[in-house]
């Protein structure tokens, strides 16, 4: 192990790591170190003070799903966008599982919504599952609300994937977009302009949230497709 390797292995749970790693399909058990989320996010402010942080995100692939949670909260952390955009496009492609993918979150891309808008094109197109995902989730978190418009939800509708963590990140985001932008994006569901599996898995998220009124989860309930 390395330097890094073994400062994470002091602060891991052999438990933890068995866990994580039922959590996680896909990922080889033996890669989970078993770092608890809240030490790992304490030790990436520290770490990304330090000049090994630097070297650290341009060493890539890593072997460690810790090493890789870990460098997904470096690129959190980072203030210009020049540089997350440029390092997303580095460790995207390396990104092997949903965890790593869903707690990325750069709050600084929303500073620059037009410039991350063509990032957010080019990564919903991508072939990569977990490149995809992350467009989504970003068109998601920052598209919603006061900077919503109709378009960005053809951007979705747009994805037709048989990956099962596409799928879900795009139902989750109609879902969301149901809750918040009701009139522009229920003729999705009404037309039936999504994947079969996409909106079945909306109307049923859609139902499961508080946001979405009783009225409106009986309305849906009629658009279930077989």
């Amino acid at each position: 192990m390395n330097k890094l390797q073994n400062e994470l292995l002091k602060i891991s749970d052999k438990e933890y790591a068995a866990f994580q790693s039922k959590l996680t399909p896909g990922v080889d058990p033996e890669l989970f170190l078993g770092v608890r989320v809240p030490l790992l996010r304490q030790f990436a402010k520290s770490y990304g003070k330090s000049d090994e942080s630097k070297s650290f995100v341009n060493e890539l692939p890593h072997k460690y799903y810790d090493e890789n949670m870990l460098h997904a909260l470096l690129i959190s952390q980072m203030k210009d966008f020049d540089e997350i955009v440029a390092c997303l496009d580095k460790f995207l492609p390396y990104v092997d599982n949903w965890a790593v993918c869903d707690i990325m979150s750069p709050k600084r891309l929303a500073k620059n919504k037009d410039r991350l808008l063509e990032n957010i094109k080019k990564w919903t197109k991508s072939k990569h599952t977990y490149t995809c995902r992350f467009g989504i989730e970003m068109l998601m978190s920052f598209y919603l609300d006061d900077d919503f418009k109709p378009e960005y939800l053809k951007l979705v509708a747009d994805v037709h994937s048989d990956e099962y963590y596409v799928n879900m990140m795009s139902a989750w985001f109609f879902a969301t977009a149901l809750a918040k932008q009701w009139d522009a994006t229920i003729p999705y569901v009404e037309k039936g302009l999504l994947d079969t599996w996409v909106n079945n898995k909306t109307i049923q998220k859609a139902i499961e949230s508080y946001r979405i009124s009783d009225d409106q989860k009986l309305y849906l309930r009629g658009f279930k497709r077989q």
